[in-house]
């Protein structure tokens, strides 16, 4: 037996997965053999690394259970994720998270360097010096080191992440869980896309997979949210959002600038409609930044939220579009989020770009929003997840969206 594929076998055989389905998991994971160069950790060299899963090294909460940071014998600094005792769900995002990531390599992708199975199961990652960007752009003491040309950076360096994971891996990963908190800055201030617990395999030829539904409300696309309808125009939209987050320094999921507008996607496309888009942008970055940038980066979050997941442009496309201006770039529909509906008209039109004042764009379609009982508001540190039995609607007392 290859090393690869012991790495599998060795993360699956304490599971004891009983069940047909198990087996084919544990089979499936084994023909998707990882690199070699994956390393076996013993417990006690992490447990050391760590120095015993200290508090004071805890970094965060990632998919799963705590991530750590260690220090190995030879002063190598790592991130370490451990496995919660109690989370069943935690044990297939742990086997889904080492099966996608042995396989990945990319300078804009977070990178698995091993892993422990007994006796708790660990996975053992690069250490990135910068944590998430979250911890810097929603704070007010923190954000100023985020400049114009450093959030640029990000937008792009994502953007070339999610190309790889969709069209240049070894299968097509959709990640399912692309947001602010799962984007790692390293010293350099190089984005790494984090945490595939919950990222799926795409099946070549196949325009959208329907699957149980996983993410973090404000992120999540409508036509999953809504059908359980998988592609990788989910994750565009879920980049689209993070783009204007970085744009203006303002969560989706709880914005509350203007009354009128019930999330960032909103009100973004209302100002740019009026042709005030550079008003999209933080304040503290006006003096310093490149408006050709700006408008550009304001029209591709505005493209990639696009109700219709059709009319959302493909990670290859949107690379190619950062190196654009705006002016040279299709104009945007609606956005989508939970509870809105969008009726196509027809084809959009335009003879503003939207950044500027003068004559606003000129749209045949229509928008129409619907409420729910739970609004379309979340807290970013929870997921959802919907099984198809379910009747009715439940409250979650975690603050997770109600689940249908």
């Amino acid at each position: 037996m290859n090393k690869s594929k012991t790495f599998f076998l060795n993360i699956i055989k304490p599971f004891n997965f009983i069940s047909n389905k198990g087996q084919e998991e544990e089979e499936d994971l084994a023909k998707i053999t990882a690199q070699e160069q994956q390393k076996v950790f013993s417990f006690e060299t992490l447990v050391a690394a760590t120095r015993n899963f200290h508090p004071d090294n805890k970094l965060g909460q990632g998919g799963f259970g705590p991530v750590f940071k260690g220090k190995l014998a030879n002063g190598e600094e790592i991130a370490v994720k451990k496995l919660s005792h109690t989370s069943n769900q935690g044990k297939r995002e742990f086997v889904n998270e080492a099966k996608l990531l042995a396989r990945v390599q990319h300078r804009n992708v977070v990178s698995l360097l091993g892993y422990c199975v007994s006796p708790e199961k660990l996975l053992a990652y690069e250490y990135v010096a910068n944590e998430s960007l979250d911890k810097l752009l929603f704070k007010s003491s923190t954000r100023d080191v985020l400049d114009w040309q450093r959030r640029y950076d990000i937008i792009v360096g994502v953007a070339k992440g999610l190309l790889y994971l969709h069209e240049d891996a070894h299968d097509c990963i959709i990640h399912r869980d692309i947001k602010a908190s799962n984007i790692l800055l390293d010293e350099k201030w190089v984005p790494k896309i984090a945490d595939f617990g919950m990222a799926k395999l795409y099946p070549e030829g196949q325009t959208h997979v329907n699957t149980r539904i996983a993410g973090t409300n404000g992120y999540m696309a409508p036509e999953y949210v809504m059908h359980g309808n998988l592609s990788v125009k989910a994750d565009v939209y879920s980049f689209g959002v993070v783009v204007l987050e970085l744009i203006s320094g303002q969560k989706n999921f709880n914005f509350n600038l203007d009354p009128e507008c019930q999330n960032l996607l909103e009100w973004a496309y209302k100002l740019y409609k009026k042709g005030k888009g550079l008003e999209i942008l933080e304040s503290g970055l006006a003096s310093t930044a490149d408006p050709d940038q700006v408008a550009a980066c304001i029209k591709i979050g505005l493209l990639c939220t696009q109700f219709d997941h059709q009319l959302r442009p493909t990670m290859s496309r949107v690379v190619l579009m950062l190196s654009r201006k705006a002016g040279t770039l299709e104009e945007p529909t609606q956005p989508g989020y939970l509870g809105s509906r969008y009726r196509s008209r027809g084809t959009t039109s335009s003879s503003s770009d939207g950044m500027s004042g003068g004559t606003r764009s000129q749209s045949r379609s229509t928008f129409t929003t619907t409420t729910t009982a739970a609004g379309t508001l979340s807290s970013d540190r929870h997921r959802t997840r919907r099984g198809s039995t379910s009747r009715g609607s439940v409250s979650d007392p975690h603050g997770k969206r109600p689940m249908r």
